[in-house]
């Protein structure tokens, strides 16, 4: 059970950090620093497509994979409440009118995929195993990933960050939710690319 509060409780401090300051440093270093603080504990997935790309690799079963994406997205839509409650108001990662859907989707697949491929290089390679770089390296992949590809398809790179927000922003009459299918399929995609590359390049 502590794997899954975990899970949540990451979720949301990840998500106030997307919520409250939109910064792609900011939010890359809030990723790191909770990686310290759970990784130990669940793994400090914190996003749907990790959790989906190390189940690929065979690091948690089909059970664990499906309660870490009801916490991540309990977790996310809590964060999301509680910008409406110091704000007034709700808020949606969202893509660039300027671009394609095609577009916003190869943004968010090749982002989660550099994303997954380092979260499962530095935090679950053998040869890397106990190595105190591992959230700084994730952390710092998603800040770059998110200053390249957030003003085209929004950056989430992680469904939960898109997917809570949303559910709150569709309770209170928004339409955010109509972008679901592009923080779905672009995030998923990306991390069972990275799960098979990851096994090609460590010869598995």
């Amino acid at each position: 059970m502590n794997n899954y509060i975990t899970e949540a409780l990451g979720a949301f401090f990840l998500v106030t950090a997307v919520g409250f300051t939109g910064d792609p440093y900011t939010i890359g270093l809030t990723l790191a620093v909770l990686i310290y603080c759970g990784g130990h504990v669940s793994g400090g997935h914190y996003n749907p497509a990790v959790s989906l790309a190390v189940y690929l690799r065979k690091g948690i079963r089909a059970q664990q994979l499906i309660i870490y994406w009801i916490a991540q997205l309990i977790g996310a839509s809590l964060a999301a409440i509680f910008f409406l409650l110091i704000h007034g108001k709700t808020f949606a990662v969202s893509p660039s009118s300027d671009y394609t859907f095609f577009q916003w989707f190869l943004i968010e697949l090749v982002g989660t995929l550099a994303l997954t491929l380092v979260v499962l290089s530095v935090a679950t390679a053998s040869k890397l195993r106990g190595n105190y770089i591992y959230g700084f390296a994730i952390g710092m992949t998603l800040a770059c990933m998110a200053s390249i590809g957030g003003k085209i398809s929004g950056g989430a790179f992680n469904p939960a960050v898109a997917l809570g927000p949303d559910l709150i922003d569709a309770l209170h009459g928004g339409r955010s939710i109509s972008n679901a299918l592009l923080y779905i399929a672009g995030p998923f995609t990306g991390a069972t690319i990275a799960a098979s590359l990851f096994g090609f390049m460590n010869e598995e």
